[in-house]
């Protein structure tokens, strides 16, 4: 295949072998859905290897981060996004509970029990050290590069279905 130079750069197949000057041919969906399930499962398998999950870090950080504590609704519009499922978060802050990661006080806000600390510390540790190794080779400046075209690729799908 050769590369196109004068005109609009047509999609092809996906192709995991493709040559580095053919990449702009290659479809976005395929390469960040690759990268997306990569990264997560990497990052859950090794959380699993400590008995944790990462819908349960997300909400551990997010009980820590708030200015106040968050209830169990809030918890869940906030961090459901990013889930796999409607359900996820609901069921990693009853597993939190009955683990005694979380407790909540008498107006049903969810606070970290020291427990729950010392597992939100212990997860960064490992989430910063498997981050290591997906950043590995890539400066500050191409991560930061990559980010913002993904971005910029998130706004101008919002807007044209907006449109």
């Amino acid at each position: 295949m050769k590369p196109l130079t004068d005109t609009p750069t047509d999609q092809a197949p996906a192709d995991p072998r493709v040559a580095d000057d053919m990449l702009a041919t290659q479809p976005i969906g395929y390469w960040s859905g690759l990268a997306h399930t990569a990264v997560t499962r990497h990052l859950r398998d090794a959380m699993a290897r400590i008995d944790a999950t990462q819908p349960q870090y997300w909400v551990l950080n997010c009980v820590n981060g708030w200015p106040e504590a968050p209830s169990r609704e809030e918890a869940v519009t906030q961090l459901t996004p990013m889930a796999d499922g409607p359900h996820e978060i609901g069921r990693a802050v009853g597993q939190l509970l009955h683990r005694g990661w979380l407790r909540t006080d008498t107006d049903s806000r969810l606070h970290l029990t020291d427990a729950g600390e010392a597992a939100r510390l212990r997860l960064r540790d490992l989430a910063t050290g498997l981050r290591a190794v997906v950043h590995e080779g890539i400066s500050d400046e191409e991560y930061v590069a990559a980010l913002k075209v993904l971005r910029r690729m998130v706004a101008n799908v919002e807007a044209d279905r907006d449109s």
